[in-house]
């Protein structure tokens, strides 16, 4: 296993990182299996475990807190606060309130004294960055967290904390966590430059495109929007789509790429974020202990030239196929009254 620097932290990292969104309810409930899971990644090298309170509703933090006990001191362990777990106000986003209650629920599910790396999981347009640079901030002094970073941030919000850090004397992010992988190439035109311009770490997530890089979706064959990732998000794996179409499509040339250079699918899925020199990390989440396995034979494949020129061909630099985060879109997409004027208002002559 190969190790790198997240950032300006100083911590090393594994260059694979052990995402368990899957374990819980949402995924996989056997809390033994998960467990397994976490213990043959920690041997197999990798010391980065990543998670999130809202994960199967905290379950999934309490798995990894069961499963680092007598491990936890040589884990990098990262998890994140945004979403609300239930329904109310204040029970989500990035307000001081918020995240000083959602860090001592994380802290009490991890069975832990310190987070390494407490990552903001969504932008929020309600809440000034400063409000929460300011309490991210004072979690590090108190002990509570070491560093702190943000997940799937647009380039522009990235710039916009970095100054507003500068401007006011704050601790800073230290990391971004955004989605990428070969169907998913949008973050190469903003994010990961401005990302290597403030020195960030990046640990990217979903390499497998939702299961479509894992071999198992293949064009001319049904797809049982019942089973596995398809029955999280049906839509994304609807076959009357054009924007399923093209990832199909583009999964028949990839293969035939990953048979030439005799690995697999997934494997080259996984190398192809870790090419990038912005890249720190690469998050697998695997479901079972066998996906782990299969992802873990190819930690050592490395990209060269030709192959990641083939790979241009294939996905242009740059190009989604598909918007890859489905969990949020910018209020100035959904909400109407911030990209219209209001009617019979009418310019100063």
């Amino acid at each position: 296993m190969r190790y790198r620097s997240l950032g300006g932290t100083g911590i090393q990292v594994s260059s694979y990182c052990l995402g368990t969104m899957m374990f819980g309810y949402i995924g996989n409930g056997d809390h033994q299996e998960c467990a397994r899971i976490v213990h043959t990644a920690l041997d197999a090298g990798i010391n980065f475990v990543d998670t999130a309170d809202m994960y199967s509703a905290g379950e999934s933090e309490e798995i990894v807190g069961k499963a680092l006990r007598g491990r936890r001191d040589d884990v990098v362990l990262a998890t994140k606060v945004h979403f609300p777990l239930t329904e109310g106000p204040n029970r989500g986003g990035n307000s001081r309130r918020w995240i000083t209650r959602a860090v001592e629920d994380s802290l009490r599910r991890l069975d832990t004294d310190w987070i390494d790396l407490y990552q903001v999981h969504r932008p929020d347009h309600t809440t000034d960055v400063e409000e929460t640079l300011g309490v991210l901030g004072d979690l590090v002094r108190a002990g509570k967290i070491r560093a702190f970073g943000h997940s799937t941030f647009p380039a522009e919000q990235i710039v916009e904390a970095q100054h507003v850090a500068e401007r006011r004397a704050l601790p800073r992010f230290r990391t971004e966590q955004p989605p990428y992988s070969l169907l998913a190439r949008g973050i190469e035109a903003s994010v990961l430059p401005v990302c290597r311009r403030y020195g960030l770490g990046v640990m990217t997530w979903s390499p497998l495109a939702s299961g479509f890089l894992t071999g198992r979706y293949r064009m001319d064959q049904p797809i049982d929007l019942s089973q596995g990732r398809a029955a999280l998000n049906p839509a994304r794996f609807d076959p009357e789509l054009a924007t399923t179409a093209n990832k199909l499509a583009a999964v028949e040339q990839l293969v035939e790429l990953a048979d030439d250079l005799g690995c697999t699918l997934p494997e080259l899925a996984i190398a192809f974020p870790l090419a990038h020199p912005a890249v720190t990390s690469v998050i697998v989440g695997p479901r079972t202990h066998e996906q782990l396995e299969a992802l873990l034979k190819g930690a050592e494949l490395e990209l060269d030239d030709d192959a990641l020129d083939r790979i241009d061909e294939i996905v242009p630099p740059g190009t989604d196929l598909y918007h890859p985060d489905g969990a949020w879109t910018h209020p100035a997409l959904t909400d109407p009254a911030q990209r219209r004027r209001l009617p019979g208002r009418r310019a100063a002559a």
